[in-house]
């Protein structure tokens, strides 16, 4: 037997860089065996069936179907829970509640469709912007559930053509109106939860954020289709991040396509000057982005721009195109913010800029306290990057922030002109094997 074990773990040897890259987090920590269970959800084993319409639900009808839907999965908990199925065709509705055992699969061709009426979807205590306060329920909703699952080859349709164009219209009449002034609903919200799934549905045309994971752990968001238009600028999606991760711990983002017209993944967590004392806020911590898709987007992964400390991130395997930033940074003066260990790997296609750091100061308020607050980024790398970009580096010193221990290597770049990659403000910058327009510019 010990013969037979030497040549095993000499091979395991020679991969050794390749199982750390796979088994490690960028702070050295161990990446569990959870990462890389991604069983489907398997809809027989969660209970009784219940669809939607053999309790009366109107198949393929402008009625709205909301409390007959909201119905079928109050009896499903009250039966000790089950599947609510959604079945092939177009079910109106406003916002929806799950409860705990419930779960709900959407069959292949079957569209839950939101309301275009914003009456529709209950106003209530919920999270939004980095804050917690009364704002209005998504079309999907789980709050406090353990084990909710999401499941099937159907549609979330967020119906948000006519949100869209009422929010640019209050645009041009008030240049300095929020995303709260449009009273507009979420797709998709999941807070105070734990041990979620969300897997093979596709999310579509989100009037806001599309999903917004909110103090969730133990989250997999598996081979989802998300998109939202970035075009014509009278009826493109505003503010239609694909997915919001909000103080979370442990959650894997796998084998999804997203094109938005906002952020792809932005990592939030609070915002404001006393934002770190907030129990209502937090950081983000061992969160895996592999084996994705991005299209259109504002950047593929940000940090920002509600977030105070994010930990351990992984975004790796991913094709982008027609991104306007791999890695944004955003810098908020009034917030006290900590980004660290980002790892971003074996990323191919095109964006505009690389890597983007700058001040963030949309909507900035210190809430009457004098100084910008502090933050700093640090231990972030680029490893075995082809990308074809107009900046590498979209940049800027400021006395607000310290950026250090960023690190690229083996990094093939496709340039439209000569650029300085060294930058005398991020200490220390560590360049290698560093090739622009097939030439080797560091060895």
């Amino acid at each position: 037997m010990r013969t037979l074990l030497i040549p095993l773990v000499l091979f395991l040897l020679s991969l050794s860089p390749a199982l750390a890259q796979e088994d490690l987090f960028p702070d050295g920590s161990p990446i569990p065996e959870w990462f890389r269970d991604t069983t489907p959800t398997d809809i027989n084993t969660l209970g009784q069936h219940y669809r939607i319409t053999d309790f009366g639900a109107v198949q393929d009808s402008a009625a709205l179907q909301t409390e007959t839907i909201q119905g079928v999965i109050d009896q499903a908990h009250a039966q000790g829970g089950g599947v609510v199925i959604i079945p092939k065709g177009t079910f109106l509705s406003g916002s929806l509640f799950f409860k705990q055992g419930t779960h709900l699969y959407l069959e292949k061709g079957a569209v839950l469709k939101g309301s275009d009426d914003i009456s529709h979807f209950e106003l209530l205590d919920t999270r939004i912007e980095g804050q917690n306060r009364k704002y209005f329920a998504a079309l999907v909703n789980a709050d406090g559930l353990d084990g909710f699952t999401i499941s099937g080859k159907g549609t979330l349709n967020g119906n948000g053509l006519r949100y869209w164009k009422a929010f640019w219209l209050r645009r041009k009449f008030n240049p300095d109106c929020t995303n709260l002034d449009e009273m507009r609903p979420r797709l998709l919200h999941i807070s105070n939860s734990k041990n979620i799934q969300v897997s093979g549905i596709s999310l579509i045309n989100s009037p806001f954020w599309t999903s917004h994971y909110y103090k969730c752990e133990n989250v997999k968001i598996l081979d989802l289709y998300i998109y939202a238009p970035h075009k014509p600028a009278n009826a493109k999606a505003p503010s239609s991040d694909a997915i919001d991760l909000d103080v979370c711990k442990n959650v894997l983002v796998k084998n999804c396509f997203m094109s938005v017209n906002d952020d792809a993944i932005a990592l939030k967590g609070g915002k404001g000057p006393n934002a770190d004392k907030n129990p209502d806020n937090g950081g983000n911590y061992n969160i895996i982005i592999e084996d994705c898709e991005f299209g259109y987007c504002h950047s593929a992964l940000t940090c920002g721009s509600e977030s105070i400390h994010n930990k351990n991130i992984i975004l790796r395997r991913t094709k982008v195109s027609h991104a306007t930033r791999l890695l944004w940074l955003k810098m908020r003066p009034d917030t006290p913010q900590k980004y660290e260990h980002i790892l971003v790997e074996d990323i191919k296609g095109n964006a505009a800029n690389m890597l983007y750091i700058k001040p963030w100061t949309q909507f900035f308020d210190l809430k009457g306290e004098k100084g910008i607050k502090h933050s700093s980024a640090s231990n972030i790398a680029f490893r075995n990057i082809e990308l074809e970009c107009k900046k590498v580096f979209n940049t800027q010193a400021s006395e607000q922030y310290l950026i250090s221990g960023v690190t690229m290597e083996h990094i093939n770049l496709t340039l439209p002109s000569a650029q300085d990659l060294r930058l005398d403000y991020i200490k220390p910058l560590t360049l290698k094997d560093i090739k622009v327009n097939g030439k080797t510019e560091v060895e």
